[in-house]
């Protein structure tokens, strides 16, 4: 089976994902946007890192430069 790269559904969502040195790794956003129903989960996701950061100083992205 080609694992580079497939589709796996959740309650009629795709969710992207890649397969990466023997691992799954899954979209963020399409995790999201499967789990909240949010119209704009890419909002969703941003507005809930901020929230985080803010109330408990947790960092759930990285700094890419």
């Amino acid at each position: 089976m080609d694992k580079s790269n497939s589709l796996v559904i959740f309650q009629d969502k795709k969710i992207r994902r890649i397969w990466h040195k023997e691992e799954w790794y899954f979209s963020v956003i399409d995790i999201v946007g499967a789990l909240t129903e949010s119209p704009d989960a890419k909002d969703y996701w941003y507005r809930l890192k901020k929230r985080e950061q803010e109330s408990s100083g947790i960092e759930l992205s990285t700094f890419c430069r």
